[in-house]
């Protein structure tokens, strides 16, 4: 792949799984995809030949504003070079994010420069996931209720980055991305020439950033038009969740969308590691029971290398065994019963790397065909730590939730089914539908 290619989107995840959900919806929607899992070489370029979407899987989330720029300004001068007119920066759906970690206004403030265009385009809402942008302001799916984002009972006590602000403008301003204004989804009803001169008088004031909302689907191509228009003049940097290529997609409709792909049962034993404490999590292991289940201390996974040595060796003789695994951590009682001191708990990110090093260890001593990893920052790790380079769509297993094909030099590793998901995403039974598959 070469700069001036037919390369339309280059987009950045701040986590694994919200990267894989966006690889979903380009290849979906009949854009010619692949998400490498970090900068690509050359070589690994030329191999992925001609792209219309190219994705770089990242861990931003879950770092400071300067570890944020060390990994993404390489990032905006490759995306500089390769000459798409979008460069997205991924966001998760609820915009969980602070000024000390995974903060959105420091990776716009970072990226901004390798764009140019003085339009810096925030996409809110995605409804295929249930989450809808209305007058500025943030709403996500609760079980079967609607809840503003600051009184989502998951998001607002999130362990890392709890959402204590709906209004995604203060929201971001509090990370230092100023004077956002917005484009209300009224406002989007009105017809193409308004909605233009509506924007450009917003530029006019040079804002930080222009959030648009989405209500519902129908808002998506309206918003893709107003973004690419702006995109062909000058390359631009767009922000938010997979909503961004939704609209662009819905705006282009240059082909189909692809048939959705059958997902076979799995052949063979599949490992699930579940990293993610959601509540949505704890009911998929709950009901999964087709495998067998192995509660990890999670105190000691993060501190102990000779513990996740021994972990890996159990997790790997079951799955010698033919048997199907699901390995969970736990920040309530530990592996032997008795209630870990919440003080001695890991932080996220020790935790994560943990699970990443012993999944790497599993795999070196088992090779698997099918393979499930539950949680944001458990992914990221997880998947950093295995020698491997990219992943393509294979099929989707829930709204959010995607099975990815894993590319790598090791024939080992090479052909791997991959299912990375957030903590919130997927059906109660979607480690069942991991091994059973689905029409």
């Amino acid at each position: 792949m070469q700069p001036g290619s037919e390369l339309k989107i280059a987009y950045y995840g701040d986590d694994f799984t919200g990267a894989t959900d966006t690889l979903a919806t380009a290849a979906r929607a009949g854009l010619r995809s692949l998400l490498f899992l970090g900068l690509p070489t050359p070589a690994q370029l030329a191999r992925a030949g001609p792209l219309d979407c190219l994705g770089i899987a990242g861990a931003a989330r879950a770092m400071t504003p300067d570890e944020m720029r060390v990994e993404l300004e390489p990032v905006g001068r490759l995306f500089a070079q390769l000459g798409a007119p979008v460069m997205h920066y991924k966001t998760c759906s609820t915009f969980d994010s602070a000024s000390h970690v995974g903060s959105i206004g420091a990776a716009i403030g970072i990226l901004q420069p390798h764009a140019g265009n003085p339009l810096v385009a925030i996409v809110g809402g995605q409804p295929n996931l249930r989450r809808f942008c209305v007058f500025g302001n943030l709403f996500a799916a609760a079980g079967e209720s609607i809840c503003r984002i600051d009184r989502h009972p998951t998001m607002r006590q999130h362990p890392v980055t709890p959402m204590h602000e709906a209004d995604l403008r203060l929201h971001l301003a509090r990370q230092g991305l100023a004077d956002v204004r917005s484009i209300d989804y009224t406002d989007i009803e009105q017809g193409d020439d308004a909605l233009d001169l509506q924007l450009d008088a917003l530029l006019q004031a040079q804002p930080g950033a222009v959030l648009f909302d989405v209500a519902g689907t129908a808002d998506l191509a309206p918003v893709g038009r107003l973004i690419w228009q702006r995109a062909r003049r000058q390359r631009l940097l767009a922000a938010g969740p997979s909503s961004v290529v939704q609209a662009l997609a819905a705006h282009w409709q240059t082909a189909p969308a692809r048939p959705e792909n059958a997902i076979a049962p799995a052949r063979g034993p599949v490992l699930v590691l579940a990293g993610s404490l959601s509540p949505m999590t704890a009911r998929q292991v709950q009901a999964a029971s087709s495998y067998e289940h192995l509660l990890l201390d999670a105190v000691r996974l993060a501190q102990d290398t000779d513990y996740r040595g021994q972990t890996a060796l159990r997790i790997a003789a079951r799955l010698g065994q033919g048997k199907h695994v699901l390995a969970s951590t736990s920040a309530g009682p530990c592996a032997e019963g008795a209630p870990a001191p919440q003080a001695s708990l890991p932080d996220g990110r020790a935790l994560a790397l943990a699970c990443g090093d012993l999944l790497a260890q599993v795999l070196n001593i088992t090779p698997l065909q099918r393979l499930g990893i539950a949680g944001g920052d458990t992914s990221s790790h997880a998947v950093q730590a295995l020698d491997a380079w990219g992943l393509s769509y294979q099929a989707l297993l829930a709204p959010g939730v995607a099975l990815c094909r894993l590319h790598s030099d090791r024939p080992a590793l090479d052909g791997l089914e991959i299912m990375l998901k957030g903590g919130q995403m997927g059906t109660g039974t979607l480690f069942e539908e991991l091994l059973a598959g689905c029409a």
